[in-house]
């Protein structure tokens, strides 16, 4: 019996057809993933947020929706982006909004772009910084293992396309993995952009069960080596509460350094459906100050580590954090 495939599905977990002819599955997991769900969490009154709403957040949404872009705000179903998008600041998605990888805990839609790219969509990135008036940008993208450089190009293209029309903006870039391919990660480095982020997402143990099998820990921290060797600020990210171990925590933070990361980020891992991989537990605030506190003793020099963090939240103070750092240690 073949599968069903609606034109313009909502329905997590289906497979849908959007209007380039493209099929994939919405939110990334099948519905009929087995992972086990039968025991859901009540979220604590910590994780308590407004619902977005504002004249910001309303005219960025506008704009980006304008210029066909997309954000991994919207995308992640990030809990702060009301805080970000009224304080003007967003992370925008690059090319597409359907990834070639299903990792468990992302709710990106999964599928095969077969190549397709909106050659427009560096110089509309760039028209849309502007409109946002930002003085620091965060560049994200889905994995495109569709495309022979894995979209490395598009990325340092976007990159060099900001740089004209806002000279003076500081530009993070989270990239995808390029399947480990170094040539690729150089040509983006090299495009101009000041941060290089790539998220170890969770420890060693938990990777294979957490992210899809193309990514790897070892992979992960190569790529991190490799930035830093190209003396740009290296960044990394945690997901906490996937069932990891305070020691394992540690030793990934160990391993991070050792990598050369300057800044990192750690928050609460949130099953985005019921189709995705569960939460094991809620990791109190405590824990993450106290994490915050091992990743600095460690030589970490900026650690951000709370229940909402995420790896792009108000990416500015983190960036600008490590600065004052820099200079307080001369």
């Amino acid at each position: 019996m073949m599968e069903q495939i609606n034109k313009n599905s909502n329905q997590s977990g289906s497979k849908y057809k959007n209007k380039r002819g493209i099929v994939a599955i919405k939110d990334g997991i099948k519905k009929s993933n087995p992972i086990d769900q039968d025991i859901a969490l009540t979220k604590p009154d910590w994780f308590k947020v407004k619902l977005p709403q504002g004249e910001n957040f309303n005219a960025l949404k506008n704009q980006v929706h304008k210029l066909n872009l997309s954000t991994v705000c919207e995308e992640s179903k990030c809990p702060n982006i009301g805080e970000c998008w009224n304080h003007k600041t967003a992370t925008l998605m690059l090319m597409g909004k359907i990834c070639t990888r299903a990792c468990h805990f992302c709710s990106v839609d999964t599928g095969n772009p077969k190549g397709w790219l909106d050659s427009y969509e560096p110089i509309n990135t760039a028209r849309t910084v502007q409109f946002m008036n930002l003085d620091y940008v965060v560049l994200t993208s889905v994995d495109r293992d569709d495309l022979d450089d894995g979209g490395s190009a598009h990325i340092a293209k976007t990159v060099i396309e900001i740089r004209k029309i806002n000279p003076e903006i500081t530009i993070e870039v989270l990239s995808p993995d390029f399947k480990g391919n170094l040539f690729y990660l150089d040509k983006v480095i090299e495009s101009g952009l000041h941060v290089y982020s790539h998220n170890i997402e969770t420890t060693e143990r938990l990777t294979p069960t957490v992210r899809d099998p193309r990514a790897g820990y070892d992979q992960t921290l190569k790529l991190l080596s490799r930035a830093r060797k190209n003396n740009v600020i290296v960044k990394s990210g945690m997901m906490l509460g996937l069932g990891e171990s305070r020691d394992e925590v540690i030793t990934t933070m160990k391993d991070l350094k050792t990598a050369g990361v300057s800044i990192l980020t750690m928050g609460q891992y949130l099953s985005p459906t019921q189709n995705h991989i569960p939460v094991v537990r809620y990791v109190a605030p405590e824990e993450f100050k106290d994490y915050e506190r091992i990743g600095r003793s460690i030589g970490i020099d900026e650690v951000v580590a709370g229940p909402l963090v995420r790896s792009s939240y108000r990416a500015e103070r983190a960036f600008y954090n490590y600065q004052k750092n820099q200079k307080n240690a001369l």
